[in-house]
């Protein structure tokens, strides 16, 4: 016997709360949406529409010059490139570094977890410093190489402690056990079982670390001296650095060298902001996914 669907009747109190609800949600994407577009309009607006603050939301005076600009000095693809390799290497080795270091201290039958797992707590409350760290680094002979980007800040407490909770929620026991019974050896196990059912931490953590080592700029400018090895951010940083600096200019030269710098400086949050923004949307659902694991039980 067919059954007709009724609707729920919404009281009027429901109703005002489902309002109140959407007017705050719309209220948060215009919030958050207007900058956006107000960057992007400003970096293909001319110079002195930028300057003289005519922009709005859309763009004035349809113009290229904050892009030409950007890409006109040749130490902007090689930052790019640079950025790249260090974005690319850097969460590599973090991410391998992370689930080596996690994994064993989601399991019970590790001795001494916990103990672990309280010195690597306490690194989150106080550190070396900024002395002793460059000079532990200057010791191991990383001083102005690649390595000095890649390995002092490999592994992140936090995300160490998101993906043990994630193993510890994710990976029985039982299924280590089984694997022993078999004759599969621990690396084995890793790579066969671990890590194809981790696929949602591995997205969250590939996805921080390749944010962190693509915004990072102070160790660049800490450890590396060889403007070839120089990142993206800190190539974009002298940029802007250089191009405010008037010296002994003319009136007219030194307004449209401000021009350009305040036109550049649009441009070249769009031009950083670029891969982050084309990656995201890959790994979006894997990182909801891995973030909200464990929050739920039963």
């Amino acid at each position: 016997m067919a059954t007709s669907r009724r609707r729920i009747r919404e009281s009027p109190g429901d109703r005002l709360f489902l309002i109140g609800v959407y007017t705050l949600l719309i209220a948060v994407l215009a919030a958050v949406l207007y900058p956006l577009l107000f960057i992007v309009s400003s970096s293909l607006s001319s110079p002195l529409a930028v300057s003289s603050g005519r922009v709005w939301l859309f763009p004035v005076d349809l113009s290229l010059a904050g892009y030409r600009a950007v890409f006109g000095n040749s130490q902007v693809l090689t930052g790019y490139a640079n950025s790249l390799f260090y974005a690319v290497f850097g969460t590599l080795i973090s991410v391998t570094m992370t689930v080596a270091l996690a994994y064993p201290l989601s399991r019970r039958t590790f001795f001494g977890r916990n103990l672990v797992m309280v010195f690597i707590t306490f690194t989150m409350l106080f550190s070396g410093g900024l002395i002793p760290t460059y000079l532990v680094v200057k010791e191991l002979g990383m001083i102005d190489t690649r390595w000095a980007l890649l390995i002092p800040q490999a592994v992140a407490v936090w995300q160490v402690i998101i993906a043990r909770t994630f193993f510890q929620t994710s990976i029985p026991e039982e299924l280590a056990e089984a694997s022993e019974i078999d004759g599969c050896s621990d690396l084995r196990f890793m790579w066969s079982v671990v890590l194809p059912l981790s696929k949602p931490i591995v997205a969250v953590l590939v996805l921080m670390y390749a944010v962190g080592q693509w915004n990072a700029y102070f160790d660049a400018l800490i450890y590396l001296k060889s403007q070839s090895l120089q990142p993206l951010q800190l190539v974009l940083r002298n940029i802007l650095i250089l191009n405010t600096s008037t010296g002994n200019m003319e009136a007219s030269e030194m307004v449209q060298r401000q021009q350009l710098a305040d036109l550049m400086k649009y441009s070249l949050i769009v031009v950083a902001s670029l891969p982050v923004l084309v990656i995201y949307p890959f790994v979006q659902r894997y990182f909801v996914q891995g973030m909200l694991i464990g929050s739920v039980k039963g």
